[in-house]
């Protein structure tokens, strides 16, 4: 399946995430290309927008490992084991914090402006975004999600390798994902138009602060 744009692969996500319309659902995209497809899936789900901005906590000299994550109002979701694997100390850890965190408050207050994110508490966080590749900032998402107080998380996307089921299977209660082709090269390959998505895009969608 070739998605036209992000917002075609949204309204087709859409009809596949019918079923979710009747719980307490909060639609959040990962910003920013998830955006424009969780903005399809809010509108016809009538469920509240919002983005979930989130940054791993990469560790020092080998940033594509994820020793943890951290989202909005403070929350921190450290893997212990990679931690003590890779020899990181407590101010090494609250050092890569304190610098992904200007870079979070910095975005969300870009995507939001002074509107309070929504509240998870006790509800389904419904977590889009435009596809998955490796998978680590949707699982850095899904955990977020979780410590926010969200009762069931939910991850879908329009397209994701085939044994990406498989591999969140243990960050999302549920995972959709519309296609799950075997050849997958980058998320790219199945948008005619992949065209970045940017900040002022990002803050259309989410309306008003």
């Amino acid at each position: 399946m070739m998605f036209t744009d992000r917002h075609d692969a949204g309204r087709r996500l859409a009809h596949r995430l019918l079923p979710f319309a009747d719980a307490d659902i909060v639609v959040l995209g990962l910003p920013r290309g998830g955006v424009p497809v969780a903005a399809e899936v809010a509108a016809a789900l009538s469920a509240p927008l919002d983005v979930i901005v989130v940054r791993k906590l990469g560790v020092p000299h080998q940033p594509e490992l994820a020793m943890g994550a951290i989202g909005e109002d403070g929350v921190r979701v450290v893997n212990d084991e990679v931690v003590r694997m890779a020899g990181i100390g407590p101010a090494d850890l609250a050092a890569v914090e304190r610098s992904e965190r200007t870079e979070l408050d910095r975005r969300a207050r870009r995507f939001r402006g002074d509107r309070p994110r929504i509240d998870l508490t006790g509800k389904t966080a419904l977590i889009v975004d435009d596809g998955l590749a490796t998978g680590s900032t949707a699982r850095a998402a899904c955990q977020v999600a979780r410590a926010h107080g969200a009762a069931t998380v939910v991850l879908a996307v329009p397209v994701a390798p085939v044994e990406a089921a498989g591999r969140m299977a243990d960050a999302a209660d549920t995972f959709v994902a519309l296609e799950t082709p075997s050849t997958f090269y980058g998320v790219g390959q199945f948008y005619r138009d992949f065209t970045q998505t940017t900040d002022e895009e990002v803050v259309t969608l989410l309306g008003p602060s």
